[in-house]
């Protein structure tokens, strides 16, 4: 520890844990729903304005270019963690090590990527069905987001410092800004009659500015912050990289178990029934990206509290963030077991009806996951990283081989349950108790207090789903109007009943801390 360092303005705030992750959660779904309803409005502007062959090229070169994300090898994960732990120790010489270090293997890493978008951006013609003129436009539009993804590797360290230091909420505004101006900018170039080159130009330097953004902030947040050649060791990449190559492994190990799914149904039934899979893939992974926002921010916090030795503010992050966690996916995952006809009749229509068997299914999957996402994040966060890495791998392993044997029998609703078993073997009786082992919590005391309670409504608000999903419409507004009513029922329930006296007096002392209410002195 340095002296003098506790006093700086960067140090830890541990009384203010409430309303860094209610601010950070806060500005997260704010910027979910920006681009959600920006790509809604932009889809249809964008294809009228380019065409469907133009916009298609669009969208197959920046989906070629995600797939670079992976030369990250997990540092990315790897600066938010390190960053935190040593903030908890005060030790900006090792922050300012780890930053210095990390910017300029990353600046290494953008290069090879560039080099790799280049390599393919003259080649186009080569790997894909193009004509000679959409290999010369694909070229260029190649070469221009290369400089984005170049760019981000260095980028993403600033990133990294601030979400280190616990203020995503800061990242999440200048996100939704970005969102903002790059929409504006891609309709003035169009509506201008510009070529997709053009717009390709225009919004990827709205993007590489708000890099500039993400540095400012970054030393905002964090004064002493100094990135140098001078500071790279090799002994703090040796340090990262025993973190990093884990979390590859479980970055890795999710892509087995979510994304390759799709390739196992083209290889064996072709591009139709891959179609039919999107529609459950699309809801499913929605309903999780909407209820898994809160183990995100979580993360730095655990390794905060690990770092300090919080043993007793650990019990409780696993305990409630269990719990909350079960209470948002829960009722969602419910209503798409009983609703998932109607929503697909309403949404894409009879001929998807072939899907519905496999949003019932992944919905049991995705309540799993994200109810134990807490505990994952806690063994991730925590020390436990080694052992969630080869769990998750194996996990990954086994959910192709048994989607591969169970897709002839079975077919689409085979793949799904292939998913579903190992996700859940592994999170019930491998993930869950360990990490409940790690913060030294009896099963039986984790069972009861995060794990019933967020359940048993669930079972009420099904039953009223069954006597009530045959009266509706059929209307998409109805499915909705439906799905709202379980919702509420649930929350009242959840609410009313389900938590104990203790622990709703503790959330409504904490929603009025949160927003600058006293809560009234218990009577005696």
């Amino acid at each position: 520890m340095i002296p003098g360092v506790e006093q700086q303005s960067w140090a830890p705030k541990r009384d203010q844990d409430l309303a860094t992750v209610a601010r950070n959660i806060s500005t997260r779904y704010m910027a979910i729903a920006a681009e959600m309803i920006i790509g809604l409005v932009m889809l249809p502007f964008n294809l009228a304005h380019l065409g469907a062959a133009q916009y298609g090229l669009w969208v197959l070169l920046g989906s070629v270019t995600i797939h670079l994300s992976i030369l990250d090898l997990g540092y990315g994960g790897a600066i938010i963690k390190f960053m935190a732990q040593y903030r908890a120790h005060r030790d900006s010489r090792a922050l300012n090590e780890i930053a210095s270090t990390m910017f300029f293997v990353f600046a290494a890493t953008g290069l090879l990527a560039y080099g790799a978008a280049a390599g393919l951006a003259f080649h186009l013609e080569y790997i894909f069905h193009m004509t000679p003129d959409q290999a010369e436009t694909g070229k260029w539009i190649l070469l221009i987001i290369g400089v984005h993804v170049a760019l981000n590797f260095p980028f993403s360290v600033y990133g990294g410092v601030s979400s280190g230091f616990q203020r995503f909420d800061i990242n999440n505004i200048v996100a939704i800004c970005i969102t903002v101006a790059a929409a504006i900018v891609n309709a003035v170039v169009l509506i201008a009659g510009y070529n997709l080159v053009t717009l390709v130009a225009a919004t990827t330097a709205v993007r590489v500015f708000g890099y500039y953004i993400y540095r400012l902030n970054a030393i905002r947040i964090y004064p002493e912050l100094r990135i140098h050649p001078s500071l790279f060791r090799m002994a703090r990449l040796r340090e990262v990289t025993g973190f990093s190559v884990y979390a590859s492994i479980i970055d890795w190990a999710n892509k087995l178990n979510y994304e390759l799914d799709e390739v196992v149904i083209g290889i064996f039934f072709g591009s139709a029934y891959v179609g039919v899979w999107a529609v459950a893939e699309r809801i499913i992974s929605g309903t999780q990206r909407l209820t898994n926002q809160l183990n995100g921010v979580l993360f730095p916090i655990i390794v905060d509290s690990d770092a300090s030795q919080q043993q007793e503010k650990l019990q409780r992050i696993l305990l409630q963030g269990t719990l909350l966690s079960l209470a948002m996916v829960v009722p969602i995952s419910a209503a798409l077991m009983l609703l998932a006809e109607p929503l697909v009749k309403a949404w894409v229509g009879p001929e998807m009806l072939g899907s519905v068997p496999v949003i019932q299914i992944l919905a049991i999957a995705v309540a799993i996951r994200v109810g134990n996402a807490t505990a994952t994040t806690l063994l991730k966060g925590a020390g436990q990283h080694r052992t969630l890495a080869w769990v998750n791998l194996g996990t990954g392993v086994v959910n192709i081989l048994l989607s591969v044997a169970l897709i002839k029998p079975f077919g689409l609703t085979g793949v799904a349950i292939g998913t579903l078993i190992p996700i859940a073997l592994s999170s019930i009786f491998i993930v869950q108790p360990a990490a409940w082992r790690r913060v030294g919590l009896p099963i039986r005391r984790a069972v009861r207090q995060s794990v019933l309670p967020a359940i048993w409504p669930a079972f009420v608000i099904a039953a009223a789903l069954a006597l009530t999903r045959h009266i509706s419409s059929g209307t998409f507004l109805a499915v909705a109007m439906q799905a709202i009513g379980a919702g509420v029922l649930y929350l009242a329930l959840f609410f009313m009943f389900a938590i104990s006296r203790t622990e709703r007096t503790y959330y409504i002392a904490k929603l009025l801390e949160l927003t600058g209410r006293r809560p009234l002195p218990s009577a005696a």
